[in-house]
């Protein structure tokens, strides 16, 4: 029997909540921890080795959370993760330093991970079908409100002193309440059958490639688009603004985006992503040397693009699985995401030292390889 519509609202919202409160943690400590490591003297090189190493844990832990929540259950399973989150981020303030950094930032990412995955598979398992991509148009709304809400709190109240981590602490710890008001709402996990890690990856090669390319865009993006506008000479407030606006152009556009998916087919729509993603992506060192607002304003309109490489991704993977087999087919998206976010960094950092430009045509070039698959498997997203 379906449950009734308030309650299964209920249940959506609670889930969309934490994987919201979620991305504020994670933009405003990569942004703020990257700034701090450049005015330190480090390279974007290492900054991006920085960004990349804290989600080494993250991507080991990924295939063992359905495992977990099947024990523990999955409710239960989150209000664990959401404190140890913020007390992760209180613990920011209370290290220095390239290294005590990094470690804090792994504890981190498995919490963030535990998050990602189970507030993904909660609303992936109980949405309408008719309604999934407008669902997940949403979620990928609030979640990139989310990572808008970091850097703009960064702003805010300085990247200096305790105050940015203690807030986003404080929402952490706030996120439990929608949980525990959620009930008995939360999906159940059963034993099934193991689904192969390289079946997900053949059924859906465009979807699962898109987790993987919007993992790199999205920890570059927030890890070293700062340290471009640095090197602009655009000063630690404009820099903290322009990662605000990457994540407030995803939020905005994420709605109609998950509406034309429903419309028009994911395959498609993955496509036109990939090649709108490479020309602006060739557009944006240009808009930047023209001045910060054009830079600016391309920006919010080319991260609203880019964005719906996630959304469209994860709404192709739950029209094909469903029960336990949709939580690990989560648990990989999030494992490819997480793996982006590992790779994506590095790479881009060393093109962002060899040049300025150079950060922006490795982007283009990675979206215009995933343009080239997606129109290959365009019956096959």
């Amino acid at each position: 029997m379906t449950r009734p519509t308030a309650k299964l609202s209920l249940a959506i919202a609670a889930a969309i909540t934490t994987v919201t409160i979620a991305g504020i943690g994670l933009s405003l400590s990569v942004t703020l921890i990257s700034l701090r490591l450049a005015q330190l003297g480090y390279s974007a090189r290492a900054i991006g080795f920085h960004t990349a190493g804290s989600g080494l844990l993250a991507l080991a832990t990924a295939p063992y959370v359905p495992w977990l929540a099947r024990k523990i259950g999955v409710r239960r399973l989150l209000i664990a993760a959401l404190p140890l989150g913020a007390a992760c981020l209180a613990a920011f303030d209370l290290t220095h330093g390239y290294w005590p950094w990094l470690a804090v930032r792994s504890i981190y990412g498995i919490a963030l991970t535990i998050m990602f995955i189970l507030g993904e598979f909660w609303i992936s398992a109980v949405v309408w079908p008719h309604r999934r991509g407008l669902v997940m148009g949403i979620y990928a709304t609030a979640i990139a409100a989310g990572f808008a809400a970091g850097p703009f709190l960064l702003a805010a109240v300085g990247p200096g002193g305790a105050a940015p981590f203690l807030v986003a602490a404080l929402l952490s710890l706030a996120a439990m309440l929608p949980i525990g008001l959620a009930g008995t709402d939360a999906p159940v996990l059963q034993k099934t059958e193991p689904l192969p890690f390289l079946g997900i990856l053949r059924d859906a090669p465009a979807a699962t490639t898109a987790a993987l390319l919007y993992g790199a865009i999205e920890a570059t993006a927030f890890g070293l688009f700062p340290v471009f506008a640095l090197r602009q000479g655009w000063g630690a407030g404009a820099a903290a603004v322009a990662s605000a606006v990457f994540a407030l152009g995803n939020a905005l556009l994420q709605i109609p985006t998950g509406l034309a998916a429903d419309r028009f087919g994911r395959a498609r729509l993955l496509i036109l992503i990939g090649g709108l993603g490479a020309l602006g992506a060739l557009i944006l060192p240009l808009a930047a040397q023209t001045a910060y607002v054009a830079y600016v304003i391309l920006l919010f309109v080319w991260s609203g693009i880019v964005g719906g490489l996630y959304a469209v991704g994860l709404t192709s993977l739950a029209s094909r699985y469903s029960g336990a087999p949709l939580a690990r087919a989560n648990a990989a998206y999030i494992l490819l995401y997480s793996a982006g976010a590992l790779i994506g960094p590095p790479l881009f950092g060393f093109s962002l030292d060899l040049a300025p430009a150079g950060l922006f045509i490795a982007l283009a070039l990675a979206l215009a390889g995933f343009f080239a698959l997606a129109l290959k498997r365009d019956a096959n997203p």
